[in-house]
C-alpha cells in the first residue's frame, strides 16, 4: 500500500479486517501537509463505524470543536453584513438526523487527527506501517507472474530495498508515478489555483456566535473564504491566485495579513501567519482504476474540488470496495476475475462524483455573484451522492425489474435492488439493538424472511461445497425487525432472500424461495464471485 493518507489507511484497515497482511508506506511529504478540515459523509462514517472507530473520531479535539458547525455563509466581511447562509435544495443540513436512512451521520474533523486514529488502529491490529518510506518503482513481471516487486527507499538514509507482494495499491502517496508508469491517463481539468493561509487571530467577536463550515467573503478588496479550525483563534483563508503572476513567494506575511484584514473586516487585526500553501483545484479521474495487480484508490484514482465534501469519503469507499475482493481471491473463494469489477464499479461512480463536486463549485460562484439563475438541474442531492450509488458489474446480478429512477449512477430510492447499498434496518440481535449494516464485513450474507428453512439448508450446503463464507440470518428468527420495514425496503416476501456482499452491496435478491433453492443459490453465488468462469491458469 503506497500512501498513508485517509484513503490508504482506510484501505489497509479494511484489508486487515479481512485478515490480509498489508505493508503501508507513508512518505515524509504526507506528514508535512497543511491542515485541512474534512467532511466525512454518512456513508464513509458507516464504514469507519464498521471498524469500531466512530466514537473515537467524534471525540477528536477538532470534531468536538466543530460538532455544531453547519452551513455555508456569505458576507462582505466577517464583521460586516449579518452573515447569510447559502440555502439550496441539494444541500442537506449536516446536523439533520439520519432517521431511517443510516445508523450514523456526518462528521467534521481535522484530516491529521482523523488519520492519527486510523494509524493507531492499524498499529493495534499489527499492520506494518513504515513512516519515511517511499515507493521508487515497481514491476509486475510478465504473464504467469503472481506477484509485484517494489523498490522502496528511505529518503533520510537513501537506503533501498525490494519488497515482493501479491498486489500493489496506490493511494495517492506517489504523486501519480504509479499511474504514469502504467500509462493510465488522468482525464479532466484544473478549475483554478489557490493559496491557503493558516493564521491565528481571535475572531469570536466577529463571528457573533455563528458556527459555519465556511464563510465566503466578497468585497472590492478580496474574494475569498474563511474556514474555522476551532471556532475561536485557528483559521484558514483560501484565496484564488494566478501562479504565473502571483507566485507563492509573493504571499509574504505582510501581504497575507492584509488579505486576512480584508476578509475579516478588522482593520487593526494583527494575525499570526503560521503557514502558506499553494494548491490547484482539479477535477480529474483516472482512465482506469486497475492494471494487472496494481490498483488505484483515493487521490491516485480521482481528485475533485472540495465543494460538497465528497473527496474524503469517496476514497474510503474505494478501499472498502477493493479490500473484500482482494481477500476473497487470496483466500480462494473467488476467481481472480472478481478484481476486474473494482474498476467496473468504482470508476463510473467516482467520475460522476467528481462531476457533482464541479457542479457545486460552479454553483458557488453563481451564489457569490447573487445571480438570479437557478442551480443546474444536473445537481443530485447530497444524500444520493453519499449513499445511493448503484453498481453495474459482473459482481451483481443484472436488474430485471425495470429502470430505477435517479441521477445517472445514483438511485432516487434505495429499495434493495442488486447493485445498491443494502438499506439500513434497526434490528435486535442477541438482546442488543444493531443496524443491519453491522452484519456485513467479512463474508457473504444471506438475509431471509421468517419462512427460511429451504434457504438455511441451501446456504449451509452451498457454503460447504464452494468454500464460500456465508452468514445466514432470518428476520423474525435470528433478527427482530424493530420497525417492521424488511419486506418494504428489500422487496421480498416472508419466503424471500437477499444476498449481500461483504461490502454491504446487494448482489442478488429473490422475492420467494424457488423450488430448487440450492441450485439457484449456488448458481448466483458462483456468478457473483466469478466462479462460473471456464478453468484457466490464473495465479492469485
Amino acid at each position: 500500500m503506497a500512501g498513508g493518507g485517509l484513503a490508504g489507511l482506510a484501505t489497509a484497515l479494511f484489508l486487515a479486517e479481512q485478515g490480509v497482511d498489508c505493508l503501508l508506506l507513508e512518505g515524509v511529504r504526507e506528514r508535512l501537509r497543511p491542515p485541512r478540515i474534512l467532511g466525512v459523509h454518512p456513508r464513509a462514517m458507516e464504514l469507519l463505524r464498521s471498524l469500531g472507530l466512530e466514537e473515537k473520531i467524534r471525540r477528536l479535539p477538532s470534531a468536538k470543536a466543530l460538532e455544531e458547525n453547519n452551513g455555508i455563509a456569505l458576507a462582505d466581511t466577517l464583521s460586516g453584513w449579518d452573515l447569510s447562509t447559502i440555502d439550496e435544495k441539494y444541500l442537506l443540513d449536516v446536523h439533520a438526523e439520519p432517521g431511517t436512512l443510516s445508523p450514523t451521520s456526518w462528521c467534521l474533523a481535522d484530516e491529521r487527527e482523523l488519520e492519527s486514529v486510523l494509524r493507531d488502529r492499524a498499529q493495534h491490529l499489527g499492520l506494518l506501517v513504515e513512516i519515511h518510506s517511499e515507493l521508487v518503482s515497481f514491476d509486475q513481471g510478465g504473464p504467469g507472474v503472481d506477484e509485484v516487486t517494489a523498490l522502496v527507499r528511505d529518503p533520510e538514509t537513501g537506503e533501498q530495498r525490494q519488497i515482493k507482494a501479491c498486489y500493489l495499491v496506490d493511494a495517492g502517496g506517489t504523486d501519480g508515478r504509479v499511474r504514469s508508469r502504467l500509462g493510465i491517463p488522468f482525464e479532466g481539468h484544473t478549475l483554478g489555483h489557490f493559496v491557503t493561509v493558516r493564521f491565528i487571530a481571535n475572531l469570536q467577536n466577529e463571528t457573533r456566535g455563528r458556527k459555519f463550515i465556511m464563510c465566503y467573503t466578497v468585497n472590492p478588496l478580496l474574494h475569498g473564504s474563511l474556514m474555522p479550525l476551532d471556532n475561536s483563534e485557528d483559521w484558514l483563508l483560501h484565496v484564488k491566485h494566478d501562479p504565473e503572476k502571483e507566485p507563492l513567494e509573493s504571499f509574504t506575511p505582510e501581504r497575507c495579513a492584509e488579505l486576512i484584514r480584508a476578509a475579516t473586516g478588522v482593520r487593526n487585526l494583527d494575525p499570526d501567519v503560521l503557514q502558506v500553501n499553494a494548491w490547484a483545484g482539479e477535477a480529474k479521474t483516472a482512465g482506469r482504476f486497475s492494471d494487472g495487480r496494481v490498483f488505484l484508490v483515493g487521490d491516485a484514482a480521482h481528485v475533485m474540488p472540495p465543494s460538497g465534501g465528497f473527496d474524503a469519503g469517496t476514497g474510503v469507499l474505494d478501499g472498502h470496495n477493493l479490500a473484500w475482493k482482494i481477500s476473497a481471491v487470496l483466500n480462494g473463494w473467488a476467481d481472480p476475475d472478481l478484481l476486474e469489477t473494482y474498476d467496473e464499479e468504482r470508476r463510473p461512480v467516482c467520475a460522476a462524483t467528481v462531476e457533482q463536486a464541479v457542479l457545486r463549485s460552479q454553483d458557488r460562484r453563481r451564489l457569490i455573484k447573487q445571480s438570479p439563475e437557478p442551480p443546474s438541474s444536473e445537481i443530485a442531492e447530497d444524500p444520493l451522492v453519499w449513499r445511493a450509488a448503484r453498481y453495474r458489474s459482473a459482481a451483481v446480478m443484472p436488474w430485471d425489474e425495470g429502470t430505477l429512477p435517479g441521477f445517472g449512477v445514483w438511485a432516487a430510492e434505495n429499495d434493495g435492488r442488486p447493485g445498491c447499498r443494502a438499506p439500513h434496518l434497526r434490528l435486535r440481535y442477541g438482546g442488543s439493538e444493531i443496524s443491519v449494516l453491522d452484519l456485513f464485513g467479512r463474508s457473504m450474507v444471506l438475509l431471509t424472511g421468517p419462512d427460511n428453512r429451504p434457504w438455511l439448508e441451501a446456504g449451509r450446503s452451498v457454503s460447504a461445497e464452494l468454500g464460500t463464507p456465508l452468514s445466514l440470518y432470518g428476520m423474525g428468527v435470528d433478527l427482530d425487525d424493530l420497525d417492521d420495514r424488511w419486506p418494504e425496503l428489500y422487496g421480498v416476501t416472508a419466503q424471500g432472500a437477499v444476498l449481500v456482499r461483504p461490502d454491504g452491496v446487494v448482489a442478488w435478491r429473490c422475492a420467494e424461495a424457488p423450488i430448487f433453492t440450492r441450485n439457484v443459490l449456488r448458481s448466483m453465488i458462483k456468478r457473483v464471485l466469478r466462479l462460473d468462469q471456464p478453468p484457466a491458469d490464473k495465479g492469485i
